[in-house]
């Protein structure tokens, strides 16, 4: 069983504790904004699972890719619940990858792989970009 909590401290400010013992700090107050909210914490979780199973796709085929960035730009409901309603990712891999796979691992990642993409497509269109940067690209 996986586990979580929330710990209250300020304002609406928490400490959120993972099972794993990991902790992160959380504040929901967007005009104070000391922290990351719950929902760009959701928008991280996508983008490090996806990254996550692209790396292993990538590595799985020999791809040889020096770096690997997955951006998301989210837009939300405009009533409550403010869910998320189209996510685009944007993938940025940096080394000799070729297109066809990395279009592949994203696409496997997507469909098949990714827990945080499977929720997430309940309520939100998800799109994807992918940028191959080539070697010595500072842009």
């Amino acid at each position: 069983m996986v586990t979580a909590s929330a710990q209250w401290t300020d304002g609406e400010r928490f400490v959120g504790i993972a099972g794993s013992k990991h902790a992160l700090v959380i504040d929901s107050d967007r005009e104070r904004n000391t922290a990351a909210g719950p929902m760009e914490i959701v928008l991280i979780g996508l983008c490090a699972c996806t990254a996550t199973d692209v790396v292993s796709i990538l590595r799985k085929k020999r791809e040889p890719f020096t770096s690997l960035e997955v951006r998301a730009e989210a837009e939300r409901a405009k009533q409550p619940p403010t869910v998320y309603e189209s996510i685009r990712l944007v993938y940025r891999v940096g080394g000799g990858v070729s297109r066809k796979a990395l279009e592949d691992a994203v696409h496997l990642s997507k469909e098949k792989y990714c827990s945080v993409s499977a929720m997430l497509q309940k309520t939100a269109t998800i799109s994807f970009e992918i940028e191959l940067v080539k070697e010595g690209s500072t842009s």
